[in-house]
C-alpha cells in the first residue's frame, strides 16, 4: 500500500511538473509571437562604421545626423512595412550619396554602400522601448570596411526621425507594443528569446 502511495505521489508530482513546463512553454510561445510581430513590422536603420577608431566612430555619427536631417520626410504617408521596405530600396542610392558626401567633406577616401537586407541584433534598448533579439529588415549603411561598432534606430515607424510623431503601436499589435514599451516586466522572457534567437542564428550559419 505504501509503495502504491509513493508511485501515485511521484506520478502526481511529475504531472504537476509537466503541466508547469507546458504553461511556461505556452507563455513563451505567446511572448515570442509578439516578438515576431515586432521583428516583422519594424524597419531599422543600421549604420556600420569603418572601424572602432575615434575618428571613424565620430564620422559615423556625423553621417547619422545628416541622414536623419535630410531624409526625415521620406517615409511620410507610408503605412505598412512592405511599402516602407520598397521606399528604402528606391532611395538606397540617395542614402548612399548623403553618406559619401559627408565622408568627402571630412577628408576621408573610403566609400559608403547602402543596401536593404536583414541585420541580426541582440536585444536592444532605445529610449522609450526595447526590441527583442533577432533578424530585422534593415537599411544598412556600410562605411568603408564596415568593421566598427554600429549605430541603429527605427525608421519605420518613424520613431528616430527628429520631431517624429509615430510610435510602435502604429504598426504592431497592442500586445507587442506593450511588451516593447514595458520591458522591465519581461526581463527573463527577453533573455530567453535572445538565447533562442542566438541558437537559431548559429544553426542557420
Amino acid at each position: 500500500m505504501l509503495n502504491k502511495f509513493k508511485i501515485s505521489s511521484k506520478a502526481f508530482n511529475l504531472a504537476i511538473l509537466f503541466g508547469l513546463l507546458c504553461a511556461v512553454f505556452l507563455s513563451f510561445a505567446d511572448f515570442n509571437a509578439s516578438c515576431d510581430d515586432l521583428r516583422t513590422n519594424v524597419l531599422r536603420l543600421h549604420i556600420i562604421a569603418n572601424s572602432d577608431s575615434s575618428e571613424d566612430q565620430a564620422l559615423k555619427l556625423k553621417i547619422r545626423d545628416r541622414i536623419l536631417e535630410e531624409s526625415g520626410d521620406l517615409f511620410e504617408g507610408v503605412d505598412d512595412i512592405d511599402n516602407a521596405v520598397l521606399k528604402a530600396e528606391q532611395n538606397a542610392d540617395y542614402y548612399c550619396e548623403i553618406a559619401n558626401r559627408v565622408i568627402k567633406e571630412n577628408g576621408y577616401d573610403y566609400k559608403a554602400e547602402a543596401t536593404v537586407g536583414y541585420s541580426y541584433f541582440e536585444t536592444r534598448e532605445y529610449e522609450d522601448f526595447t526590441l527583442p533579439a533577432g533578424n530585422y529588415k534593415s537599411l544598412i549603411i556600410s562605411l568603408g570596411e564596415a568593421k566598427g561598432k554600429n549605430w541603429w534606430c527605427v525608421i519605420f515607424p518613424e520613431v528616430c526621425i527628429p520631431a517624429a510623431t509615430a510610435d510602435l503601436s502604429d504598426t504592431v499589435t497592442e500586445e507587442s507594443s506593450h511588451i516593447a514599451e514595458q520591458p522591465q516586466r519581461y526581463i527573463m522572457r527577453f533573455k530567453i528569446a535572445e538565447i533562442y534567437e542566438n541558437i537559431k542564428n548559429l544553426i542557420k550559419d
